[in-house]
């Protein structure tokens, strides 16, 4: 296929520390550099499909802002997962004005776990809400995603820094890493549990992807928070905007 794209980014999963790829943005446009791709998973997902879709760092920050978990998902009969998600569903179909992953301005590769199957797959094409649903879908926690009769769940599971998905077509990647170590402490409930269970798994599939990055940005300070702690949005947002200011400061980029 060749190099499409001159400058590729790469969002990693993470919860609310995603919001540390809003903040890179921001510093990255601040310096002319826009992207021409971007690939992501879970949080990453959720942030470059705002982003494609029209909103400025600043206005990704602010869709969350004063929000709580609760806001976005609603309490199950535990069965296949402890919450359901349609309000986020309802959140991203107010937000992004666009139906398809074709429509999108700046085009996007979404990471997913297809569950029945056991294997990381990359949505680039067709209905794209759902799609960005599915990467975020932490299991236990939410309900799994189905579509054309397969269930997913959150891609960060085999991959959650998607370096790998573009690295053959750009001639230069940036990666922005928001979850690059395990907290120390951890709640003893069901949620922090799986939390915690979640970042080994991410820190061991990340290891490659990182040496595929040109440039890798990675947002350590941000793993002091809690993963759905939507009280913090602007503190992870400014982390990850000095992060990469500093990142382009010694890249002289």
């Amino acid at each position: 296929m060749g190099n499409k794209f001159k400058l590729g980014l790469a969002l990693s999963g993470g919860g609310v520390k995603g919001f540390a790829h809003a903040g890179a943005l921001k510093a990255m446009e601040e310096n002319g550099m826009r992207p021409d791709v971007i690939s992501g998973t879970s949080a990453g997902a959720i942030v470059a499909a705002l982003y494609s879709a029209g909103h400025s760092p600043n206005e990704i920050c602010s869709l969350f802002k004063a929000k709580y978990f609760n806001n976005f998902v609603e309490f199950n009969i535990p069965k296949n997962g402890l919450f359901g998600i349609s309000g986020f569903s309802k959140f991203l179909k107010e937000n992004i004005k666009y139906k398809t992953f074709e429509e999108l301005p700046i085009p996007i590769f979404v990471v997913a776990t297809d569950l029945d199957n056991g294997r990381s797959v990359t949505f680039s094409s067709g209905e794209l809400h759902k799609k960005i649903v599915a990467s975020a879908c932490v299991p236990v926690i939410f309900n799994p995603i189905e579509i054309d009769g397969i269930h997913y769940v959150d891609g960060g599971i085999f991959k959650n820094f998607p370096v790998s998905v573009i690295r053959e077509n750009c001639d230069k990647v940036i990666g922005i890493n928001a979850s690059p170590m395990t907290a120390e402490r951890y709640s003893k409930n069901i949620v922090g549990i799986a939390e915690r269970t979640y970042h080994f798994m991410f820190r061991a599939n990340t290891v490659e992807d990182k040496k595929m990055c040109d440039i890798l940005v990675e947002v350590e300070n941000a793993m002091q928070f809690k993963t759905f702690d939507l009280k913090k949005v602007d503190v992870i947002f400014e982390m990850g905007y000095q992060a990469m200011k500093n990142a382009i400061e010694v890249n002289s980029i």
